[in-house]
């Protein structure tokens, strides 16, 4: 039994398809179908069930998954405690799509700056994927926006960030001194799909104020919101760190009257696995970073208005 054969059957075991998985690890589906089947062989039992469009675990598969996944982390955490001199190594860094494009450069250039000998490699998917690579340790730190559901890993709050109104030209709130939930309440809602926690944000904000957004239409990227807002499709509640790099005349901007919106920005891992002094030095240069970065998005003017 080889650990690539452990890891490629974690990976099916993950994606549920060859084909998937085969993609994300760059081997071809017949080479990971070849080394699935040398495991079986040597277990003497499948691993997986075949079914129409999905693999399922066996029971000996459900037992392998567990064993396999310790088997990798002591094998990946032993040579990452060797190698580990805190001026180079690899780091995994996951962000959701909703903070990666605005913070994470930003803190990527200031790391780079103190270790250049050092790599870091970015992971940017929905709170639920990253979540899932914190914990079988695919990714050594991850930037996400609280509540964090998952269980067993570490969660520590970098600052709050408050959600902005974004209208488009000529709609009927652009021109009030001050708005107020209720004003919003009726109005159709351009939201990003349910994966992307900040959907949730809103709508669980919408809820303790007792109405319900209405979405006419989801996304997957923040970018396309703005632009179906700008079109008139909806309105929409925006991160301020997104609104910071927007230079569109054709979008307003506007605070809620209190109690604004907001979203807490936090820093996770999983304190179960080896932490090297480089991702811990990765860790201080976002907490160093990061609040300075929510304060500077906060005052930062941008040529679309904040409203008349």
């Amino acid at each position: 039994m080889e650990i690539s054969q452990l890891r490629y059957f974690l990976k099916v075991a993950e994606r549920q398809s060859f084909t998937h998985a085969g993609e994300e690890l760059l081997v071809s589906q017949s080479a990971l179908s070849r080394s699935i089947a040398k495991l079986e062989q040597e277990i003497g039992q499948p691993v997986f069930e075949r079914q129409s469009r999905s693999l399922v675990l066996t029971d000996a598969g459900r037992m392998l998954k567990v064993r396999a996944e310790q088997i990798l982390s002591l094998v990946e955490d032993t040579l990452a405690e060797i190698t580990d001199d805190g001026e180079s190594g690899r780091i995994r860094v996951g962000a959701i799509p909703t903070i990666a494009p605005f913070l994470l450069p930003a803190v990527l250039r200031e790391f780079r700056t103190r270790f250049p000998r050092a790599t870091v490699i970015v992971f940017e998917e929905t709170t639920d994927k990253l979540l899932q690579r914190c914990h079988q340790g695919e990714v050594d730190v991850a930037l996400l926006a609280a509540p964090i559901p998952k269980q067993h890993l570490a969660v520590e709050p970098l600052f709050e960030e408050e959600l902005l109104l974004v209208l488009p030209d000529g709609h009927p709130l652009v021109d009030r001194k001050s708005v107020t939930i209720a004003d919003i309440d009726g109005y159709p809602f351009v939201l990003l799909d349910e994966t992307h926690c900040l959907s949730d944000n809103i709508v669980s904000y919408c809820r303790h104020r007792s109405f319900q957004p209405v979405s006419v239409e989801r996304t997957s990227q923040l970018a396309t919101v703005q632009e179906l807002v700008t079109l008139g499709h909806g309105i929409s509640l925006i991160p301020r760190m997104a609104r910071a790099v927007d230079s569109s005349e054709r979008r307003n901007y506007r605070s809620l009257a209190e109690p604004k919106p907001a979203r807490t920005i936090v820093l996770a891992w999983n304190p179960y696995r080896f932490q090297s002094r480089i991702a811990d030095r990765f860790k201080d240069c976002v907490r160093e970073i990061a609040p300075e970065f929510g304060k500077s998005a906060t005052t930062t003017r941008t040529r679309g208005r904040a409203g008349r």
